[in-house]
């Protein structure tokens, strides 16, 4: 097929080799030049607007910080649809507000274009070894098209409903995995202070009913200080304003959510919105020296 891949990140860079690897034409767009080097000189098309790329596609795939920026990438002078055929269709894999997806594919219907969204789930290991989960909102039809393509990047797909529903099960994902990451943080600060090992608390957590990825993951970078980031903590900051702010559109309260979206945010004021997630442990740490 010809296809267009715009977003071409930590995770968007190897979900596009993949797309390039299983032989498929694919145009690239980059706004900052470098980043479309490893897919040009895998053999990508390089496009000088997205415009172009559209041109280009019968599906361009986007993945890319928020919605503001879906937005501008569809609908600026040399946005998508200004190069897009009817019949065309927009994979937005990044994670936004459901009410922006379902906007943008309200106004794309006008022309005759087909949007899902379908974010991720998985982080870049997920990306570079194509085992994503991805969900998935639009049309059944539309979905069908272009599933032999997500086969490529992940091993669970699942239509969650229509426009907009892909975005609520990632809010969900989002809710129940920094929550996690947050409790584990607190249960490696609680034992390191009553004078025990929380590599050892971690350790027996993970033979327990409390195992899961985040612990393994989440609960050794913690362990081991290691707070670069994999994925950047202010990308689940921004998530968690979609997540609270789609609570506040159906009037529903969220108490656990909303104490998270506050460690976040005292993780942000502290300057480390660009470390890990893991960096949740650290606002812990801080709050107990102010006091």
């Amino acid at each position: 097929m010809r296809l267009g891949f715009i977003g071409l990140g930590t995770m968007g860079r190897p979900m596009a080799l993949h797309l390039l690897r299983a032989g498929h034409q694919l145009a690239v767009w980059a706004r900052q030049s470098g980043t479309t080097r490893p897919l040009l000189a895998a053999g990508a098309i390089d496009c000088s607007s997205a415009a172009e790329v559209a041109r280009r596609a019968e599906v361009v795939f986007t993945m890319v910080t928020g919605g503001a920026d879906v937005e501008q990438l569809t609908f600026a002078g040399d946005g998508l649809l200004a190069g897009f055929a009817p019949g065309s269709i927009l994979v937005d894999m990044s994670t936004i507000a459901p009410e922006t997806a379902r906007s943008l594919a309200q106004r794309l219907a006008r022309h005759g274009i087909e949007m899902l969204d379908a974010p991720v789930s998985g982080g870049q290991q997920g990306a570079m070894a194509a085992t994503l989960a991805i969900m998935v909102g639009g049309e059944a039809a539309a979905l069908e098209r272009v599933r032999p393509l997500f086969e490529l990047l992940g091993t669970r797909i699942v239509h969650v409903g229509e426009h907009g529903a892909g975005q609520v099960a990632k809010a969900c994902n989002q809710m129940v995995m920094v929550a996690a990451i947050q409790a584990i943080a607190e249960a490696l600060h609680l034992s390191g202070a009553a004078g025990v090992d929380p590599a050892r608390v971690r350790l027996a957590l993970a033979g327990g009913s409390a195992a899961s990825r985040v612990l393994e993951v989440m609960g050794g970078r913690m362990v081991e200080r290691d707070f670069a980031a994999g994925v950047e903590a202010r990308l689940h900051h921004k998530d968690y304003a979609v997540v609270l702010g789609e609570a506040h559109r159906l009037g529903l309260p969220m108490p656990v959510s909303a104490q998270v979206c506050q460690q976040l945010n005292a993780l942000m004021a502290m300057g480390w919105g660009s470390a890990d997630t893991a960096a949740l442990l650290r606002v812990l740490e801080a709050g107990e020296r102010a006091t």
